[in-house]
Parts: structure tokens; sequence; C-alpha cells
């Protein structure tokens, strides 16, 4: 059985990215693989001056040390990194080069081809540094709207592209979805090193047939498009959404009829209202990767309203598992809603289509199957 070092930076505001880590670390435990754990904290940057933290988002010279020592203590076959910004840093992939073992890295966002990580500038999809040297995310601060942290970041995509890193050291790249993948094939990342493996959910089982009102859940954020679906509760009484989640949108919000703010809830009472829901909200108006409520709803047999926009397109099949609206469109949104109102059982047949894109697509069965053949493929890599 292989034995898996998984390397992470820890986000401030817990995440999909994080729990993706989290269940694939329990996953592997499962199937009876050893797995070690190195994770950083961005809760660790407080107190740190920006010329020190540039410095160690660059190259941390703790975090070679500590991945030497890992590789020397526990020995992995496999050092599966997800998040390396900013502590973490890569120099984790020239100590586990320099250590002769394989590493993958998931590709959870699209952070090596744009500072700002998903292709949105000012509330529009932007892919003017993909292939090209990101200097106009720093003119135009796409990084936290900070010239300063935008240029940051810049540097170190930008130092860590010159000396080959992405291009040499890593055996395996996971995208999430085609779209990902051709968008890093574009970016100028070598085709045959990207290997395709989904999210993957636990089996939440199935919801009541007779389901009523709309459920959204996730950061209210203006990329995730809170104000797109308050546009669409406005122009129309499509009964209730329920919001789950926080975020600076949250007081917008609090004005509009026929919303329930709900705030943060454990995982169990979420699963709960995606079983009872009519469809699950994903009104993004940015690229998604691979949203976990878009799995875990599928998996409870919770169609998906989503915005026809990069990945979402592919997840959601329009009038199988779901419908999709013109990212944006307010209208369009508000016309879909009225639309799986007015049609319960069709919108449950939906549901019963995306518990079967689950079944056969999803499940940690299928995930780990994939992921030790990225794994097999990033030994051989490793190897020559």
């Amino acid at each position: 059985m292989k034995k898996i070092l998984i390397v992470h930076n820890i986000y401030q505001q817990n995440g999909g990215e994080d729990s993706v880590v989290v269940n694939e670390a329990a996953l592997l435990r499962k199937y009876g693989h050893q797995v070690d754990i190195y994770f950083r904290h961005n809760n660790d940057i407080a107190g740190q001056t920006s010329v020190s933290l540039l410095a160690q988002a660059v190259y941390s010279n703790k975090s070679y040390a500590d991945i030497i020592d890992k590789i020397t203590s526990f020995k992995p076959d496999i050092i599966h990194v997800h998040n390396t910004l900013p502590l973490v840093s890569p120099s984790v992939f020239w100590a586990a080069h320099a250590s002769n073992v394989a590493i993958v890295q998931t590709l959870h966002n699209f952070r090596l081809l744009c500072p700002q990580a998903t292709f949105l500038r000012a509330g529009k999809i932007c892919e003017d540094c993909i292939g090209k040297m990101p200097w106009r995310g720093v003119l135009h601060r796409c990084y936290r709207k900070s010239f300063t942290q935008t240029a940051a970041l810049t540097s170190v995509l930008l130092v860590h592209r010159v000396i080959g890193t992405y291009r040499k050291k890593i055996d395996a790249f996971i995208a999430l979805n085609t779209f990902s993948k051709n968008k890093y094939i574009q970016g100028g990342m070598l085709a045959e090193k990207i290997y395709i493996k989904p999210n993957f959910a636990e089996d939440l089982g199935v919801g009541i047939e007779s389901r009523a009102d709309f459920l959204y859940v996730g950061r209210l954020s203006p990329e995730k498009g809170a104000r797109i679906f308050a546009k669409a509760f406005d122009i129309e009484n499509h009964g209730l959404l329920k919001v789950v989640g926080d975020g600076e949108e949250r007081t917008f919000l609090a004005s509009i009829n026929h919303i329930e703010l709900l705030g943060a809830l454990s995982q169990a009472e979420v699963r709960q209202l995606m079983k009872s829901c009519l469809a699950l909200v994903l009104p993004s108006i940015c690229y998604e990767n691979m949203p976990m409520t878009l799995v875990e709803a599928y998996s409870c047999g919770l169609p998906v309203i989503a915005s026809r926009l990069g990945a979402l397109c592919h997840l959601v099949e329009d009038g199988v598992t779901g419908l999709l609206f013109n990212a944006g469109d307010a209208n369009d949104l508000a016309e879909k809603m009225t639309w799986a109102k007015a049609h319960p059982e069709e919108m449950a047949v939906m549901g019963r289509n995306a518990r079967d894109k689950y079944l056969k697509e999803y499940t940690p069965e299928k995930n780990y199957e994939i992921l030790m053949n990225i794994y097999d493929k990033a030994l051989l890599s490793c190897q020559k």
C-alpha cells in the first residue's frame, strides 16, 4: 500500500478546498494507506512583515526543511500537494524532487494562471493573463484589490515559471474537470501531465420526493452571484430561498423578501436541507471549478440551477440534472426558478438523474480508483 504525505496551506476562511483535503485523507486511510499530513495555516501570517511574507511565499526554507524531515521519517511514496500559498510555498516541490519522491498537485483553482484565481475582474470574466506574463493583473490590482499584494503574488508565479518549478518538479497535476484542464493547457502546461479527477462526496442518501423551496450554500461574496439571486427574487416571488453561509453580501440580502438567511450550519443540517429543497442555486459569475455543494446535492437527488459559465456548463446538464441560466442575468434566473416551481415532477426526474450521475462519477469508490491510477502515473514519471 502506498504511503502518502498530504501537504496543504489552510485558508483563514474554511472552504470547499479544505474539505476536499480532509475527505481525501480519510478516503486513503479507509483503503489502508498510511497517510501523514503537513499543514501550515494562514493564521500564522499575523505579525509578519510584507517583505518576510513575500520571501516565504517565493521559497520557504522552513517548509523545505520540514518536508525533508517528513520524507526522512515517514518515507512517503507520494507527496500530494493542494495549496502552497503563501507559507508552504513551492519549495515543497524542490524538496520532493531532491529526495526523488513522486509529487502530485491538485489544481483546485486557476491561481497558477491568474493572480485572482477565478479569471474575474470588475465583475466580468477576464482572461488577459492566460498564457502570458500576468503583469496586467498587477496593473488592475486583481488580488484583493491591492497593487502590492498582487505584485507579490505575481512575483511568486513568475519566479517559479522562470526556474521551471511547475514544468520540471511536479510529476502529475490533477484537474477537476475538462474545462479546467483545457484552461491550463491554454496557459502553457503540458497536456500529458494533467489528469482529470473530480471531487467526491459521501453518499448522503436520497431525499423526499415532494420538495419545496430553493437552496443556496456558500460564501456570500460578489463572485458567487448573491446579488443575482437577490434580484431574481425581487423580480418575482418564487417561494423561499434558504441561504446557508456568510460574507460581505449578507447585509444587502437582509433587505430582500422571501430570502431566509440561515448563517453557517453544520454539515448534517445542510444535508437535511438538500434532501427537502426543490433545487440548489449556483449563480456564480466567476469560473467555478468543482463546487462541493454540487456534488453533495447530486448525491441526495437535488437538481441544480446554475450559471451557464465555465465548468458549470458541463457539470450541470441542462434539462437533465438541472437547469442553466445566462450568467449574471437575474431575469433568466427568475424564469428558470419560476419554471422549476411550476414543474415539480420534471424537477424530481432531474433529481433522480443527478443521483444517477453521482453514483456513476462522484462516489468515494470511483474517486479512489481514479486517484490510484494518477498516483501510479506520477510514480512512473518520477522514475524516468
